[in-house]
């Protein structure tokens, strides 16, 4: 069979980057078309010479051309900043190009709620409705059938995928949530900033974005599907001086009378057959390295007695499983493949 042409807006980021690599040795997806508008005219192995030597290294970078773009390509991955994902995710929908995007623009099923906290007009709206969120654990079906997928943000991976069992099985107060996250500097973009300088990072430890953070209302949003109900939880976010790697650390409040054994068994049944999502045994607990460059995310759980408290703990790559992988799953499950094909299930050393 012949691989599927893809095209990739938006290559010279981190998460455009990483789907190069991915797709560089996936058998099923061809990417016949990259984009940068600063990069144009260079080939994808000027900039990542991990690609030398490879045919796709070898593949020119052009400047976006919706019509090039629409010509070449069964399906494109936007990894562009929020706003310009709507335009051109837009544009190829209506070409009928299937569109995977990484940006926030169709994360949010309101648009109130997108433009309060993006401080953007959306200027489409109409397809709002369209749009699959696209975590495969809760999704799959729906993304088979989608022409427009919205991929994850990566916090909200590890926080939604952490939380959904308990709060599904009734087993928490749906009330005063606290949500701990840290995160590599990949996190932050490519771009060159102050705050994500090495010397400003490494050495140090760092809250930022508290009470701001975009990734809450997608947080909340799918949690109160999860829930059946409303959700406002306290989400916060920390730097860490590593390079890639998210763990959230949750913090909720049992409901009477629930048990450990009820705790493990909410979880076992929710992800016992998930490929991509490993519930840890007792006593083991989530680490950064143990997700390096995977698209799993580690799950643990541990009641505390004494607190009434339920302690859940998720690990994942914020670049794989928070980002280009994922995308790289869903579009697995856009053209039908296995959502695994060409993605990395095997454990990596630190």
């Amino acid at each position: 069979m012949c691989a599927v042409p893809v095209g990739l807006v938006g290559v010279t980021g981190y998460t455009g980057m990483e789907l190069a690599r991915i797709l560089s040795n996936h058998d099923g997806m061809k990417l016949v078309r990259v984009t940068s508008r600063a990069e144009a005219g260079k080939k994808l192995a000027d900039i990542y010479p991990f690609l030398n030597g490879m045919e796709l290294g070898g593949l020119e970078i052009a400047a976006p051309d919706v019509d090039d773009l629409a010509e070449s390509c069964d399906l494109v991955f936007l990894a562009v900043p929020h706003k310009t994902a709507m335009n051109i995710g837009g544009q190829l929908y209506d070409r009928d190009i299937k569109v995977v995007d990484l940006s926030a623009d169709f994360r949010i099923r309101d648009r109130e709620t997108y433009e309060e906290w993006y401080k953007v007009d959306h200027t489409r709206e109409d397809l709002l409705p369209e749009a699959v969120y696209g975590l495969p654990e809760f999704y799959r079906d729906q993304v088979k059938g989608a022409k427009l997928v919205a991929n994850p943000g990566c916090y909200p991976t590890s926080v939604i995928v952490g939380l959904t069992p308990a709060l599904r099985a009734g087993l928490v107060e749906t009330s005063d949530i606290v949500i701990d996250s840290k995160s590599g500097t990949s996190g932050a973009g490519r771009k060159a900033a102050v705050g994500t300088l090495f010397c400003e990072v490494a050495d140090s430890f760092r809250a930022y974005g508290l009470t701001t953070h975009r990734h809450t209302p997608e947080i909340e949003q799918e949690l109160s599907v999860a829930a059946g109900r409303d959700m406002t939880v306290s989400f916060n976010t920390h730097l860490l001086p590593i390079d890639r790697g998210i763990l959230s650390t949750i913090y909720t409040k049992l409901k009477p009378g629930v048990t450990k054994a009820d705790v493990r068994a909410a979880y076992e049944e929710a992800y016992g057959n998930e490929k991509m999502i490993r519930f840890l045994p007792e006593g083991q607990l989530p680490e950064t390295r143990w997700v390096r460059g995977t698209m799993f995310c580690d799950v643990a759980v541990v009641p505390d007695g004494r607190t009434g408290r339920l302690i859940i703990l998720a690990a994942i790559d914020n670049l794989c499983r928070g980002a280009s992988g994922q995308a790289v799953a869903n579009a697995n499950l856009m053209l039908g493949f296995d959502e695994t094909k060409g993605l990395s299930l095997a454990p990596m050393m630190p």
